[in-house]
């Protein structure tokens, strides 16, 4: 999962960023992407921070990474143990690179799908996510229409955790009854949230 700025990616962009795993299997991996549509890894600090809350709930985690971009959530969440991760992302050119990557770190744990994120959720799932992972694009009202179709469908396991990022200049919209916050930091320009979907949990 990446932050992403608002604006069409250009997929004629031939510019590549770079990307490093801070921790796991891979730890110091250097990985490239393109830089397409003004996408940026999550910052390092702001992984580990987010890898610290989950650690006990990553091994053998079945993990959705929606807007992967650079694939830096995803690939950190693999890294770490999670049994299998599904990226999502619209933008060919990132896919690609995604697919390739996950080659060079000779994984199968990962399915990479090219697609619209509404598209996607659009779909019932095969069976629901431990964790699901989202980072979309700023200032595009993403998060009220997304929060709606997670919550009327069946994509989070109860207990499961729903990780999000947004503007730090805006208040999170409204989340659905069944979560509950659990941790909440502010670095620089981006909140970032960890929510526990405990509807129907014991």
């Amino acid at each position: 999962m990446t932050r992403k700025k608002t604006g069409k990616p250009n997929h004629k962009e031939k510019a590549q960023s770079e990307l490093r795993i801070i921790g796991g299997e891979w730890r110091s991996r250097r990985l490239r992407f393109p830089d397409a549509g003004g996408v940026r890894p999550t910052p390092a600090r702001t992984r580990e921070t987010l890898f610290n809350w989950l650690a006990m709930y990553m091994p053998g985690s079945h993990c959705l990474d929606l807007f992967a971009g650079s694939g830096a959530l995803g690939l950190e969440a693999l890294s770490r143990g999670a049994g299998h991760v599904m990226l999502v992302d619209h933008t060919p050119v990132l896919t690609d690179a995604l697919k390739q990557n996950l080659r060079a770190l000779n994984s199968t744990r990962a399915t990479v799908v090219c697609q619209a994120v509404e598209q996607f959720l659009q779909q019932p799932p095969e069976s629901p996510f431990d964790i699901v992972f989202m980072d979309p694009p700023f200032h595009q009202g993403w998060l009220e229409r997304l929060f709606s179709t997670l919550e009327t469908s069946d994509w989070i396991k109860p207990d499961g955790w729903i990780y999000v990022e947004h503007e730090s200049d805006r208040r999170v919209p409204a989340i659905p009854a069944g979560w509950q916050l659990h941790r909440q930091k502010t670095a620089g320009q981006v909140t970032y949230n960890l929510f526990r979907n405990v509807t129907n949990s014991d």
